[in-house]
């Protein structure tokens, strides 16, 4: 692959994931009791342990955001300008 499909490859990637990672957060902050009423049906667990998933489930995704999308995008992108 070049540099250019790459690149692409990476933004589409950072665009999807950053979008999935957005929506998480705000209907986390938006709709706890929604959240937690669905989900509750299929794992049943206290309300407590249910919001410490949530969160620690969110923070592992956006982590890996960072280390598996934006990070190599910006590094493509920094080696692109220094070729060009």
């Amino acid at each position: 692959m070049d540099l250019d499909s790459l690149i692409a490859f990476f933004k589409w990637c950072t665009v999807i994931d950053g979008a999935i990672l957005v929506v998480w957060a705000l209907f986390t902050l938006a709709a706890p009791g929604l959240i937690y009423r669905t989900q509750s049906r299929w794992f049943p667990m206290g309300r407590e342990t249910f919001t410490l998933v949530n969160y620690c489930f969110l923070g592992a995704f956006k982590l890996l955001f960072l280390l598996l999308n934006a990070a190599p995008l910006a590094a493509l992108l920094i080696v692109r300008g220094l070729d060009g």
